[in-house]
Formats: structure tokens, sequence, C-alpha cells
């Protein structure tokens, strides 16, 4: 078979690298010039391929989308993973998290064993080539592309398409959710894209913004509806980041959608119960200090001072039990997430509705959808990866077989 796939992602790369082993004559077409940029974006920090703890627990990470992705995830499970990369020359470690990651802790290299083994198998890679859609009136499949270098627009038969366009959370790597439209213009229901794994926007004052952008607070709890994860979340300029909200994004989405706003508690002593934060405040209290020398006293870091501030309306309480329950929930009210453009993944795509059991489109016999692209969110952590790679595996297998 003639086997086209767009997106040189991880979801795509991978379908590509299992049509090809049995044989299939693949080509991979991208409408950046260089392959499997969101992967190496996404390994700036450390690339984080999945996680170490029991299947049925990662599965969970999933929530309501679990059913629809277990049998790719059960088909190329995280122990999959570890083994296939070890194949590439990249072995594995399980950090102090339960996150796995390569030995080399970035994604060049493994990107590059990567490459090579395609090529190895004859996958052909055009680049600089966006998908605008698909050609009438011919007998297969054809797709049109249109070339970034010149503009010229061209089809390509095929007998299958992937695609593997991901979601809309990274247009700078070609993740824009342009794709929707052509979608639904075939018949394919789309939930809208929105931001997942996101900060959120809270308004601060000028000084605020000025003075703490950038600033952690560390070892926080960030408590929605009672749930409390702890981190360190960093003051933006436009809000909140960092693991803790990135944790929450999805139940704060939800209550936005539902009540026009999220309540969002802080709490800046997590390893305290508010007895000790009181007992704390009573023994460093001196009747000549200032209440923020008397806070930094307790252990309180310049960022969280300001936020009690900010979120008083810099009316401070001087009673140590009203400043206690305050230092140990500082409420925030949000009302709107983060920018898609600057979250680590969306939610939404393409319905489950809308594939059969092996993430083919019931619309369109022959096109099959991977990763982002399929409405489904997790949390950061390696489920983001893990679920991209595994489906790109099944719709992979599937054409070998």
């Amino acid at each position: 078979m003639r086997v086209v796939i767009i997106g040189a992602g991880p979801g795509g790369l991978m379908a590509a690298e299992q049509a090809a082993t049995a044989g299939h004559d693949v080509a991979i077409f991208d409408q950046r010039r260089s392959p499997g940029r969101k992967l190496v974006l996404a390994g700036r920090g450390g690339l984080n391929l999945t996680h170490s703890e029991p299947l049925d627990s990662f599965l969970d990470r999933y929530g309501s989308a679990r059913p629809y992705l277990e049998p790719s995830i059960g088909g190329f499970t995280p122990d999959d993973l570890r083994t296939w990369s070890d194949g590439l020359g990249e072995p594995t470690f399980v950090g102090s998290s339960g996150r796995v990651f390569p030995a080399s802790f970035r994604a060049v290299p493994l990107l590059r064993a990567w490459l090579r083994r395609l090529d190895g198998l004859g996958v052909r890679f055009e680049l600089g080539q966006r998908w605008s859609g698909w050609s009438v009136g011919t007998e297969r499949p054809a797709l049109r592309f249109v070339s970034e270098l010149d503009g010229i627009e061209h089809s390509v038969e095929c007998d299958a398409c992937v695609l593997a366009l991901g979601g809309s959370s990274w247009p700078g790597v070609g993740s824009d959710g342009s794709w929707v439209d052509l979608l639904r213009s075939r018949g394919v229901t789309v939930t809208s894209l929105r931001a997942a794994n996101c900060g959120v926007r809270v308004d601060w004052s000028p000084v605020m913004v000025e003075r703490f952008a950038g600033a952690p607070m560390k070892n926080a709890a960030v408590v929605v509806d009672g749930l409390a994860v702890r981190g360190d979340p960093v003051i933006t300029s436009f809000g909140l980041e960092g693991g803790p909200i990135y944790a929450h994004s999805q139940r704060i989405r939800e209550q936005i959608d539902a009540d026009g706003y999220a309540e969002m508690k802080i709490d800046l002593f997590p390893d305290l119960d508010i007895g000790d934060v009181v007992r704390r405040l009573v023994e460093r209290r001196r009747t000549k200090r200032s209440i923020s020398t008397w806070l930094d006293r307790c252990g309180l870091s310049s960022a969280g001072i300001s936020l009690l501030r900010e979120v008083t309306g810099n009316q401070l309480p001087t009673d140590p039990d009203e400043l206690g329950e305050l230092m140990k929930g500082a409420m925030v009210a949000v009302h709107e997430m983060a920018p898609i453009d600057r979250a680590i993944s969306s939610a939404g795509g393409v319905r489950w509705s809308e594939v059969d059991a092996e993430l083919q489109l019931v619309a369109i016999p022959g096109t099959y959808v991977v990763g982002e692209m399929l409405d489904w969110e997790a949390p950061t952590g390696g489920y983001l990866l893990q679920a991209v790679f595994s489906t790109g595996h099944r719709v992979g297998s599937r054409l070998a077989a």
C-alpha cells in the first residue's frame, strides 16, 4: 500500500515505522522544514517519555477517555515504549517522581536515531508541505498539499492516510489546529480545541507584576474542589503557571464553564496545620515590626507576602488566627484560562464516536487519526507522550496487518 502520513511528530513517526516495517510505501508530509519539532520542544527540560506507575493507575489518568485509549496503550504499554527507546540506543531511567526519561535526558539523540531507522526502512519525508484538504473526483483518495516554499498546490494519491497533526497548543511547531475546519467540512464532528495543562489569568496589580513576575512560591499547595496538589506555582505577568496549576487546569476550566469563574486556594505552609501556623505567628510577633517583617520571620517569602496583599486588597489582618487562615488558604478567583498558545496540550478534538476501534474515520474510510487530534486530555508526567506514541503504534500496526 501507499501510505501517506500527515504530521512528523511522535504519533506520525510511530505509525510510519510500523507500516514501513511491513513493507508499505510510506511518505510523511509536514508543513515545517524539519521533522519532530514538537518532540524536540517537549524535551527542552528533559524528555519525559512516560511514567512508571502500575498500568491500571496509569490508565485512570485519562479520565473519561480511558475506555477509548486503553486498547492503544494496552497494545503499546509504557514498558513497550521503554524497550523501543532502548532499541534506538537510548536506554531509559525512572526519576524520583516515577517519570521515565531517556538516559541522555534529551530528545535530539533519540530523534536522530529514530530518523536513521526510518530512513533505513525507506520512509520518505516531504517537508514544507501544508495539507489543504482533499481533491474531488479522483478514483482513490487524493490529498492536496501546498508548498510553503513557492505556494504551488499539488495532489497526492494514496491507499491509506494517517492524520497526526496534533492539537493547537504549540502553533510555532505546526500544531495550529487548522485541520479542524477541513474535517468538519467532510462531516466529521470535532469538539472545539481548548487549552489544557496551562496557566490561569489573574488580574494582578502593576506592583505584583513588576516585582514578582517569574517568581515561584516554593513548596506550596494549590487546592481546587478540596483536592490539593503540591509544587511551586509561578507568578507570571498574566496570572499563575506551574505544575500544580497545570494539574488542576481541567477542573478550573470546567468550573469556569459552569459558573463563570473558579475558586483556587493557595496553601503557603502545606507541611503545617493551622494550629502550628498560628503558634508560629504568635511566637514571632513583635509589636514594633511591620506585618511584612513579621511574616518574613515566620518563613513566608516576599512573593507569598505579596500574594496575601493581593487577595486582601492590601488589607492584611493583624489577628494571628485570621492571618493563619489566610496563609493556609489564600483565595484566588480565576475567570479565564491562559491562551491556548501558552498551553502544554489541548483538550477537545475528533470525537470518539467518529472513529472505529482501529481509529479509522467512519466518514472517511482509509483515513486514520492519532494523538492529540482525538478528544482526550491527560496531566503532564509522561501520560501525554505515551498516548500519542500508543495511538500511532496502533494505527501503524493496523496498516501493517
